[in-house]
């Protein structure tokens, strides 16, 4: 029986913020809501009555929870889980799952299906999922990665992204690139216009006529883009394209380009304009690294905005298209901000050369990776892992963790 006397409440600053957490969110237990309001107020110094008449509530309740928070503080206010079914699933059987899915594969197929798995080791295909889900394992996915062979992989990074974070003065950092055969593409039937309920329809077929190369030029302070279509992709449209560039700069500053290895940016008619015009420095991206340039995620706009969903009959209007997609970029142009350090960058490539090694050593890794699973299972009891997010919500476990609960 909850004690007549109420006594005070002082919160610490982490206390009051998981309360108000608790308080607010809309994923909170009912319950475990009411009782964070009823702590709060009484930390404000309210009386149990004046309370309860706030809230609703007996006064009775009041002092339960005002006494069970100055007892137990926060876990004082969560209840333990109610008693239900046994487990059916033994931590052996789990290990078995978890160790299958990570080392083995199906006769038939490149990869364990939940059915698959579940008539190999003789569970449902509901215990399957929930063990997978509960351990972040998914089979049915595969990442893409690249990583540079560029033997001045790391001197390139710490150009560019010195260039980026650190521009120098009295002189303009261009991030050039060419987008080559961009092609007009015209449906085969129209396309459906977009209905309440319905997206826009249109043919998975459609026909080729002709196509057309853009070279750009991203300005990174002012955001706005330098942009030359040509029929052709040559060395001898790229000199065109710096001409360009060498008229639209002002004289008076230094130009800097980032620009991929491409063959084109490197012939001899290249190399002599280049020597003629000494302001321009040219800054090559590493082998395989076109995602350091930034002019790349300018091209990504331009896909989605002007060209996958585009209509185009004849290639001047491919090229009608993109010109007044780069004139309506430099009425409002926006500079895309780096803001990788060149260390982070260089850190997370070190880290994916040591786990591709780490997979190379075949028995030792997965020696290495048994061992981390079975660190984590006993550090963290199955039971809870396999507990569903709404059960976590529900009994008042919001962040999904395991803590001593104290029964209501």
């Amino acid at each position: 029986m909850p004690s007549p006397i109420a006594v005070s409440i002082e919160l610490t600053e982490g206390e009051r913020e998981q309360l108000e957490s608790w308080s607010r969110r809309h994923t909170t237990a009912q319950a475990l809501a009411l009782r964070s309001r009823i702590v709060l107020a009484a930390a404000t110094g309210l009386s149990s009555s004046r309370i309860a008449e706030d809230l609703g509530v007996s006064v009775a309740t009041v002092r339960k929870w005002r006494n069970r928070f100055a007892q137990d503080r926060l876990d004082g206010l969560v209840d333990e889980p109610r008693p239900g079914r046994p487990r059916t699933i033994s931590d052996q059987k789990v290990d078995e799952v978890i160790i299958k899915t990570l080392e083995t594969k199906p006769r038939d197929a490149t990869h364990w299906s939940t059915r698959s798995m579940a008539r190999e080791v003789g569970l449902t295909q509901t215990a399957v999922h929930d063990i997978w889900t509960a351990f972040g394992l998914k089979p049915h996915l595969q990442d893409k990665w690249k990583l540079s062979s560029d033997p001045q992989f790391v001197a390139k990074v710490r150009d560019i992204v010195g260039l980026y974070l650190d521009p120098p003065e009295r002189a303009v950092v261009l991030a050039v690139d060419e987008k080559s055969q961009i092609q007009a593409l015209d449906r085969t039937r129209p396309i459906l216009p977009m209905l309440p309920g319905t997206p826009e329809r249109a043919t998975h077929d459609y026909k080729r006529h002709g196509t057309s190369s853009l070279y750009a030029a991203l300005d990174l302070a002012s955001g706005k883009v330098i942009g030359r279509l040509h029929s052709r992709h040559r060395a001898i449209e790229f000199k065109k394209f710096l001409q360009t560039l060498d008229r639209e700069v002002p004289a008076e500053l230094d130009v800097h380009l980032v620009l991929d290895n491409a063959s084109t940016h490197k012939t001899p008619i290249i190399k002599r304009w280049l020597l003629a015009h000494p302001r321009f420095k040219l800054h090559f991206t590493p082998t395989s690294s076109s995602w350091i340039n930034l002019v790349e995620r300018w091209f990504r706009e331009l896909t989605d905005k002007a060209l996958r969903r585009g209509v185009l009959h004849f290639v001047p209007d491919l090229v009608a298209s993109i010109q007044e997609y780069i004139d309506a970029h430099n009425n409002d142009p926006r500079p895309y901000v780096w803001t990788a350090t060149a260390e982070s960058i260089l850190a997370m490539h070190v880290q994916r050369e040591t786990r591709i090694a780490m997979d190379r050593g075949g028995a030792a890794f997965q020696d290495a990776a048994r061992r981390e699973f079975r660190q984590d299972r006993e550090q963290t009891d199955v039971t809870d892992r396999l507990r569903p997010r709404h059960v976590a919500e529900r009994d008042g476990d919001i962040d999904g963790c395991c803590r001593n609960q104290t029964k209501q």
